[in-house]
């Protein structure tokens, strides 16, 4: 018995190897991960029973005085018996591909084992069908599990023995030499199986786990490389992209050498081969012309395929990575190698999610871009807004101070000169100080107080220290125009306005609060939300200044509207601190 063990551990360790080979063959995957189909169930189905047939090749034989012959198993006598590990195979296969792929497996497998006969010819052919349905019944229970683990198979390993021990004896009730025969195999034939089967299940976990790691090691690599590139994305000039992208390429991925190019022409080249691939080379290769136009990733192996004007060139191999932007391909990024034997699926992987990633931040990059675009629109549509009216009136005052009294008017001139000197700047500037936006308010309120010197009282609270905070310009002063515009607009004296600046943890909270009759009550929750008609208490000036504090300071500093208990309206943000 102990003799017969060590024969079968010897045979598995053949079957074993055969076992690692099939591991590592591309259409292995597709069991590990379910993708099931009737082409690749029939396919898989042949591998496993070939894998069967090669357990029964490797197995032994035994003589009915139960003599143990070495050779491998090419034919059998009548007075002897098959000792196979072709189990082995069939039960891998019900584990990983179902039923289906079982039953199929353990049908090659038990036809080879029918027609060489020999004692217990029967149970031997019939055990591995059945073997095979039901450990692909069996697998259902662990349909959770990307694969089963080794104790669990080593478990489930022992029953398909006993079930051949079974059958022997279902068929050979009568013969009194079949149980001395499944007394010297039962034990070493249990053993074997079983061992054998969970080292087959920890070999493919093993795979699944490179895998696993090769992917994870290449996403991480391709992430950050595309982190890092973004501020050579962001430059305006291709040629500066170019060499900020080779430069972090070469140096991050340890190449033989790195090409950026635009549709035309070599733009960067960092690494071997310099003496000739040079800046402005134009593009002639057929890989190149071809990755352009399919704007698919495409690899070369050879020279041959590369293409070199030099014959010495020591880059043997090549990946080519479209660079593409709103569907167009407007370059190429060429990882070159000294083998083509450097080129292992880990590269594959990080040139396929590296150039998709640099895809996502030129697109991205882009969007930033028109969003800029969008808001400069913005801005010019609100100095549109507040210039006409404004200007027209105040033009009017000066013009009848100018009798009344020229001093006061050529203050007014000046204060309109800064008020409009400040409106021209909106359009090329995102943020401006806190101290700067104050001098432009104080100029409208100067303006406006004395148009309205009766009826009208401003008042402008501001801390000593300011110098922190940035703002979008011209936030403060739509707001206090919006009181007296319309929160005003009816009060004949004592109409007051406060502007209030309080230094909280994390910035400044500013308030415009007016004494005026307040926003009326079916619109305040969608005042600075949406733009109300003339008729509606306006809200053109309430809104444009909601989404550029939105837009370029955040939801937090976002407007927020209310009546208040005494009358009037308030109207507060916040502002925070410079980051710096």
């Amino acid at each position: 018995m102990i003799n017969l063990t060590i024969i079968l551990f010897e045979r598995l360790g053949l079957l074993l190897v055969i076992a690692f080979v099939l591991t590592r063959s591309p259409g292995f995957r597709s069991l590990l991960y379910h993708e099931f189909s009737f082409k690749m169930a029939g396919i898989h189905a042949c591998v496993f029973g070939l894998f069967g047939i090669a357990g029964t090749i490797t197995g032994v034989i035994i003589e009915s005085d139960f003599t143990v012959i070495h050779e491998f198993v090419w034919n059998v006598k009548d007075n002897q018996m098959v000792v196979s590990s072709s189990l082995v195979a069939i039960v891998i296969a019900g584990l990983l591909g179902g039923p289906i792929v079982g039953l199929g497996a353990g049908i090659i497998a038990g036809v080879h084992l029918f027609f060489l006969g020999g004692i217990g010819f029967l149970a031997n052919s019939l055990v591995n069908p059945l073997t095979g349905v039901l450990a692909g019944f069996t697998a259902r229970f662990f349909s959770q599990e990307r694969v089963i683990s080794p104790m669990k198979a080593l478990f489930i390993g022992i029953f398909p023995p006993i079930l051949l021990m079974h059958l022997l004896l279902i068929f050979d009730s009568q013969d009194r030499e079949m149980i001395t025969m499944i007394n010297t195999i039962g034990l070493p034939v249990v053993l074997s199986n079983s061992i054998a089967i969970a080292i087959f299940t920890a070999m493919i976990a093993i795979v699944l786990r490179e895998e696993e790691n090769e992917a994870a090691f290449a996403t991480k690599q391709a992430l950050t490389i595309a982190e890092e590139a973004l501020p050579f994305l962001k430059e305006d000039s291709f040629q500066e992209k170019a060499e900020g992208i080779a430069n972090l390429l070469y140096a991050r991925l340890k190449l033989a050498a790195v090409t950026v190019t635009n549709e035309n022409e070599v733009m960067a080249h960092k690494g071997l081969g310099s003496d000739h691939h040079k800046i402005g080379n134009p593009l002639t290769t057929q890989i190149s012309h071809r990755a352009l136009e399919s704007k698919e990733i495409l690899v070369a192996y050879s020279q041959t395929e590369i293409q070199c004007i030099d014959k010495n060139c020591p880059l043997e191999a090549v990946i080519i990575i479209p660079i593409w932007e709103a569907h167009k391909t407007i370059g190429l990024i060429k990882l070159y190698f000294r083998k083509a034997q450097h080129i292992r699926p880990v590269e594959l992987m990080l040139a396929e999610g590296l150039g998709q990633l640099i895809a996502n931040q030129l697109k991205t990059i882009k969007a930033e871009r028109i969003e800029l675009h969008t808001r400069d629109a913005e801005l010019s549509n609100l100095q549109a807004q507040i210039n006409p009216h404004f200007l027209f009136n105040t033009l009017h005052m000066i013009a009848a101070l100018f009798r009344k009294d020229p001093e006061k008017a050529r203050h007014i001139t000046v204060q309109l000169a800064h008020f409009m000197r400040f409106n021209l700047k909106l359009v090329s500037t995102r943020l401006v100080p806190l101290e700067k936006e104050l001098d432009h308010v104080k100029a409208y309120v100067a303006i406006i107080q004395t148009r309205f010197t009766t009826q009208l009282q401003i008042n402008i609270l501001e801390p000593p220290e300011i110098s922190r905070l940035s703002i979008p310009p011209s936030s403060i002063q739509p707001l206090v125009e919006n009181s007296v515009r319309h929160g005003l607009e009816h009060v004949t004296e004592g109409g007051r306005i406060d502007v209030n600046m309080e230094q909280i943890e994390r910035g400044m909270k500013i308030t415009v609060r007016d004494n005026g009759r307040g926003f009326p009550e079916e619109i305040l929750p969608q005042a600075g939300e949406v733009v109300f008609t003339e008729k509606q208490h306006g809200g053109t000036g309430l809104y444009n200044v909601n989404q550029r504090l939105i837009n370029l300071l955040g939801e937090k500093a976002r407007l927020h509207v209310r009546n208040l208990p005494a009358g009037g309206s308030e109207v507060c943000f916040t502002i925070p601190y410079n980051e710096r």
